[in-house]
């Protein structure tokens, strides 16, 4: 972990949010193109970059947020000098809500990212900690499948993680309609996309080869 003065943004904290890297647990999409373990895997790998990243970009200080136990959660605590905390709430969006309520209780804004995204970067990070400096209640990076790999908030919105149609193509469109509703101001960045199934892995490879797998 990067000493507290070499945060840029000290005011903000960023979340990682992850799972139990266990076959049939994680990437089940994938899995029925590559295997159970051989998904597990790769989760588990994206799952080191995803916090490599997050933490060596030196923007704030970054908390895993775990849904179940797994030795590589501690693993990467003890690395990185992580805060671990386990998820909140009955659903995706709930455990959400709770996170960043949670976070904002000591910050001035939160950061939210998931483990499935391996274009997220240490630029796009900035890129959205700078927009909620400067002012934006809320700011989301979409993904291609139609939700988001990225939310990042100044407040903690219930309306924006509940009765949402988790894990369809409708995700960013409801929050964008919510958004509006609430008059709430928002930044989107770039668009980016998650590793889901196996056309993505190989549009990965495309990318990288074997250096990110």
């Amino acid at each position: 972990m990067p000493d507290p003065l070499d945060w840029r943004y000290p005011e903000g904290r960023i979340l990682v949010f992850a799972k139990a890297p266990l076959a049939g647990r994680v990437k089940t999409r994938l899995a029925a193109g590559i295997g159970g373990q051989e998904a597990a895997a790769l989760y588990a790998r994206l799952m080191e970059e995803t916090v490599c990243t997050s933490v060596q970009a030196a923007l704030a200080p970054v908390t895993l947020c775990v849904d179940g136990a797994h030795p590589d959660f501690i693993a990467l605590g003890e690395r990185h000098d992580l805060a671990i905390v386990s998820q909140q709430g009955t659903d995706l969006g709930m455990r959400m809500y709770h996170a960043i309520r949670n976070a904002l209780e000591q910050a001035d804004f939160a950061v939210l990212i998931g483990t499935d995204c391996p274009l997220m970067s240490a630029d796009y990070l900035a890129q959205a900690c700078e927009s909620l400096r400067r002012g934006s209640e809320f700011v989301f990076g979409p993904a291609e499948d139609g939700g988001y790999v990225l939310v990042g908030a100044r407040y903690a919105e219930p309306k924006l993680f509940s009765a949402m149609r988790w894990s369809t193509a409708h995700v960013m469109q409801q929050t964008r309609r919510r958004l509006r509703w609430l008059n709430r101001s928002c930044t989107e960045l770039e668009t980016l996309w998650d590793l889901d199934t196996r056309e993505d892995l190989e549009r990965l490879h495309a990318l990288y080869g074997s250096v990110k797998v």
